[in-house]
């Protein structure tokens, strides 16, 4: 009986990624105490080839977390301080005239921007106006830049981790519905408990000597993101997953009351398709070889919650797109396989 090799080396990356997934987690703990979830989201959305944005107040250690994953993955990492006065051509890279000495003759030189690497930390995204804004969109999506009618490819993987700081919102610039729908995840990191901020005052305070192992190379993650798309999906997971996003649109016949009170406007196909995905990677970095309705339901509020737009009848009620999600959860029933 002949012996299929493409099976062969896919259950041998599975492997090497459950194992790595551990070894990853243990070099990021050198630096980031806690934020274990954040961390998971993270590696799911660069398994999976999407971007993210964290949200969290200063001092929480976004940038750190973003560098030291960069460092473990041993992947090139750029950050961009998004300000008013960013240009296009700041994160994109601009030509300039140089001149040979040998001949005198002059030439245009494309010098590349920031955005050329393998992990961009967008810093505050949302303090830049839209047309620079934009620009590392057209580089998300697209997977290069245009400059002067030449197109650059990126380097690969390319992920993108903005940063978005939720008590300043004076001087802003916030990404429309259209744009946030780019990302995969929004990533929301909060204060640590007691015993673990206590460990990172700690830590912060005392000498340090952090050297990280690099575990993982752009090709490795390259060829893991193409294993996350041949994990089996079951039909009753994927209509669990439509159904969840569906039934937080309010013009949906199936959306609940409080969808239809609360809601302008709900998940998008791309939230549906994010959640398979997303459940892809998280069965596969637990071990599984097969996404469940609780891998969709553990990504529900990272993949929804930039996604789901509120009234105003809910602002005067204090209720926030989380505790939706929430609801959404626990009145979508997971369909029967085969029978529904």
């Amino acid at each position: 009986m002949a012996v299929d090799t493409n099976v062969i080396r896919d259950e041998e990356l599975l492997d090497k990624l459950v194992t790595a997934r551990e070894r990853i987690l243990s070099e990021i703990r050198k630096t980031i105490i806690g934020q274990d979830e954040v961390v998971e989201q993270v590696l799911i959305s660069l398994f999976v080839g999407g971007h993210s944005i964290i949200t969290g107040v200063p001092g929480l250690a976004k940038t750190l977390l973003v560098r030291t994953i960069a460092n473990v993955l041993d992947l090139s990492f750029k950050r961009i301080q998004f300000t008013p006065d960013l240009m296009p051509a700041d994160i994109t890279g601009t030509e300039i005239i140089e001149e040979d000495r040998s001949t005198g003759r002059r030439a245009l030189q494309f010098i590349r921007g920031p955005v050329f690497a393998n992990i961009i930390l967008a810093d505050e995204i949302n303090r830049t106006p839209p047309k620079t804004q934009s620009a590392l969109l057209e580089a998300m999506q697209e997977g290069s830049v245009t400059v002067q009618g030449t197109t650059y490819p990126l380097p690969r993987p390319f992920f993108v981790l903005a940063t978005q700081n939720p008590i300043e919102m004076e001087g802003t610039y916030p990404l429309p519905e259209a744009q946030l729908d780019r990302f995969m995840f929004n990533v929301r990191i909060g204060y640590l408990p007691e015993e673990e901020e206590v460990a990172v005052v700690k830590m912060t305070t005392s000498p340090q000597e952090i050297e990280f192992e690099r575990l993982m190379p752009a090709d490795e993650i390259l060829a893991f993101q193409k294993l996350v798309r041949k994990v089996p999906a079951a039909d009753s997971v994927t209509r669990y997953a439509v159904r969840l996003v569906g039934a937080s649109r309010p013009t949906a016949d199936a959306a609940p009351d409080y969808i239809k009170r609360w809601i302008t406007w709900g998940g998008s196909l791309r939230a549906s398709q994010f959640l398979i995905l997303g459940g892809k990677a998280r069965a596969i970095l637990h071990g599984r070889y097969n996404v469940s309705c609780e891998d969709v339901r553990a990504l529900a509020l990272p993949v929804l919650r930039h996604r789901i737009l509120l009234n105003f009848q809910a602002e005067s009620e204090k209720v926030d797109s989380d505790q939706v999600i929430k609801r959404l959860i626990e009145s979508v029933p997971e369909p029967k396989s085969g029978l529904d």
